[in-house]
């Protein structure tokens, strides 16, 4: 799925580590996704990685001690007012130490000192350098200056150690900086809960009853509610792969496992979660809080497997014809109560006549609030990289055309928004 950030600018700042190397997939994959880069390096960052990388890679001039300009806007107070967001990847012990205390001894620091936007940093550094208490009070004085922290990895270490200190995977920097730029008021800190892929209803220990659900609009709409900054549950059989690592993840197989942990994530998302406005308020009648909500995306299986077999099944004990008796799984959406969240449900026919009718018709057998309706043609239909939908909902029909999916999951979310009232 290909996050666009056109028409966006990112300043990325890179210090003194050996995985300065990886910062160049990095702005690589900023660029890829259309965002206009503009890269500030340490003195200590040049030992590693030559500003001439940086500039073939953004086809922009990198801000250095050497390169800094006033006749240009190519200096620490100009790069950064054409830049929306700030991420310093990787950012040494030392760094992050200086950067703490509003220490601005080089030419990045000084441009962090002057930046006034979003800030991103990713520690990269030796595992003791980093548990020192001096940087992990350092880290926790960033975090009170609303630094977003993009946690490292644990790993072998380039000095040979083991534990935390390996800068985060790129990726995961790269999610974590367009969700600082494409967060929304409406979804941030919003519990919403996803649910995904088709359900496999166990025969034995090797077959399993199943469909061509291939779970990637389910994910779509995850990741969209992610980088809008939703508190998400991700409920799935097919795995979190592509998704940012702070989605929360759970796995399943069959519908019943899948109806206990949706019961079980709907009931925590109705705890509900304050709004920035409502937090500091001190007005008590503005404690109200932000509504959940529900996207069923999941394809569970209508009827499950009456008697699973522990082993497997042999072929001479089920002769030459084998008849599989079967019984109806739980139906999530009847069973959940929906009180105190919205809902939204998927539903996808091959029934051109009626597929509408059948859509509209959820509203209220199962009791939800929308419907996303999409017409399909077959089995090939599945999988596909672009879907079709229409947004339902008691009031009106809209077409939201087709599209990717992570795009039509934008538009979707954008729907949604009209559901909740707070």
């Amino acid at each position: 799925m290909q996050i666009d950030l056109t028409g966006r600018s990112i300043l990325l700042g890179v210090t003194g580590s050996i995985s300065a190397y990886k910062s160049c997939d990095l702005a690589r994959l900023f660029v890829k996704a259309g965002a206009d880069v503009h890269v500030v390096m340490s003195p200590s960052a040049q030992r590693f990685v030559s500003p001439l990388t940086f500039e073939a890679l953004t086809r922009n001039p990198v801000l250095t001690e050497e390169s800094e300009s006033w006749s240009s806007e190519l200096n620490h107070i100009e790069v950064g007012k054409k830049c929306e967001v700030f991420i310093v990847a990787p950012a040494t012990a030392n760094s992050l130490n200086k950067l703490s205390k509003g220490i601005a001894d080089n030419i990045l620091l000084q441009t962090a000192l002057a930046f006034k936007g979003p800030m991103l940093v990713a520690p990269a550094a030796n595992t003791q350098m980093l548990a020192n208490h001096y940087t992990t009070g350092s880290i926790k004085m960033l975090k009170v200056n609303d630094y977003t922290i993009v946690e490292p990895q644990e790993k072998q270490l380039a000095c040979g150690d083991t534990g935390s200190g390996a800068l985060a995977d790129p990726e995961e920097i790269f999610f974590e900086t367009a969700k600082a730029l494409l967060k929304e008021s409406f979804w941030s800190d919003r519990r919403v809960v996803v649910t995904g892929g088709g359900t496999r209803e166990k025969i034995d220990e090797v077959r399993y009853i199943s469909n061509y659900s291939s779970g990637k609009m389910a994910k779509a709409i995850a990741l969209s509610l992610y980088l809008r900054g939703a508190d998400v549950c991700y409920i799935t059989t097919t795995g979190g792969e592509g998704l940012p690592s702070n989605i929360y993840t759970i796995d399943v197989e069959n519908a019943e496992e899948m109806l206990n942990y949706t019961v079980d994530a709907v009931r925590v998302a109705k705890k509900g979660v304050m709004s920035k406005a409502s937090m500091n308020s001190a007005d008590p009648r503005m404690l109200i809080q932000k509504i959940p909500f529900l996207f069923m995306v999941a394809a569970v299986a209508d009827y499950t497997p009456k008697f699973p077999q522990n082993g497997k099944l042999k072929k001479s004990m089920l002769g030459e014809e084998w008849t599989l008796e079967l019984t109806r799984a739980p139906d999530i959406l009847s069973s959940l109560n929906k009180d105190g969240i919205r809902t939204v449900a998927f539903k996808a026919e091959m029934d051109a006549a009626h597929g509408l009718e059948n859509a509209k018709a959820l509203l209220d057998d199962k009791g939800v609030d929308a419907v996303c309706y999409n017409l399909l043609s077959d089995s090939s239909s599945f999988g596909t990289e672009e879907n079709e939908v229409e947004f339902i909902t008691p009031e009106h029909i809209t077409s939201l055309g087709k599209a990717d999916k992570l795009t039509l999951a934008g538009k979707i979310l954008n729907e949604a928004k009209t559901l909740a009232d707070d």
